[in-house]
């Protein structure tokens, strides 16, 4: 079985606890095969890539032709529009869901006008909700290069997924992870995606071990948010969702570039209604003008 990834550490990392986890259930042996992508080699902002996408194309394109069996992928880089040709298989088991600090201090006691780097508009946002008087730097790269930026001088802190720097055994170096009322996470956040050709009906049974049902009610609420949105991965969105085994609670939020104006809105229903409640916490913040504060994102 030979398991498609980006050749990134982090990528290569959640890969092989993937693919570690399936030998452990199934006693199959899984080959790595490190795929490098346009995204990777690029200099571009992601932004204007067109988002994560470029990352998810490139394995997918190696699926179509055979060269790999399945492929691993940060839930949250999946665009959310459903592709016929690919199926999730299998959800794992969420890790942890929130952001995180690495800085000097805790986000409250850095001085003003300190410097915090972050790729994402949405967490830029957020941020500016808590600390308008913080600079708010773009910066992209691997979870390594950001982090360098902080020792380096450069920045004060930087935020990143919190599962990310847990995967990469960096979580010694967190200042502090923010609650999801501090800051919302980004919809399907610390979750693993294992993708496969719909066609594959003999792999999606194999793959389909490691799903758990919990994390899938969850992720497809929080992405069914986005989806009906109609928002990329690269707008203000976050979403977070739980299943307790019957009821699903799930919140999301859009809030202006600037941090002054929110809509937040909060649902639950059953576990089993997942993606129905995602598009009616949509509706309602759409009602509300969600729409509008994402507009001014993109112009």
């Amino acid at each position: 079985m030979r398991l498609g990834t980006r050749k990134s550490l982090m990528a290569t990392t959640q890969s092989q606890m993937v693919a570690d986890l399936y030998t452990e259930r199934t006693g199959q042996a899984i080959e790595l095969v490190g795929i490098t992508t346009f995204g990777d080699v690029t200099k571009a902002h992601l932004a204007q890539l067109g988002g994560t996408g470029v990352f998810v194309s490139a394995l997918r394109d190696k699926l179509v032709e055979g060269e790999v069996d399945f492929a691993v992928h940060s839930l949250k880089d999946l665009p959310t529009k459903q592709d016929d040709r690919f199926v999730l298989a299998a959800l794992p088991e969420r890790h942890d869901h929130r952001d995180a600090l690495v800085g000097t201090a805790k986000l409250a006691d850095l001085p003003a006008g300190a410097k915090v780097g972050t790729g994402s508009p949405r967490r830029i946002a957020m941020l500016r909700a808590l600390r308008s008087d913080l600079e708010y730097v773009p910066i992209r790269g691997n979870a390594d290069t950001r982090i360098g930026k902080v020792h380096s001088g450069e920045l004060d802190a930087v935020v990143l997924a919190s599962a990310g720097l847990t995967r990469l055994g960096r979580q010694a170096e967190v200042a502090q992870i923010f609650e999801v009322e501090e800051l919302l996470p980004a919809p399907g956040q610390g979750s693993l995606a294992v993708e496969c050709l719909a066609e594959r009906t003999d792999l999606i049974e194999f793959l389909s071990v490691l799903d758990c049902e919990r994390t899938r009610n969850a992720v497809v609420a929080e992405r069914t948010v986005l989806n009906a949105l109609e928002a990329g991965c690269s707008a203000p969105v976050g979403a977070f969702a739980l299943d307790d085994g019957h009821t699903l609670n799930i919140t999301a939020a859009v809030v202006a570039i600037d941090g002054t104006r929110a809509v937040r809105k909060s649902a639950a229903g059953s576990s089993s209604d997942a993606a129905r409640l995602g598009r009616l916490l949509a509706a309602q913040m759409l009602a509300e003008g969600a729409d509008r504060l994402m507009g001014e994102h993109s112009h």
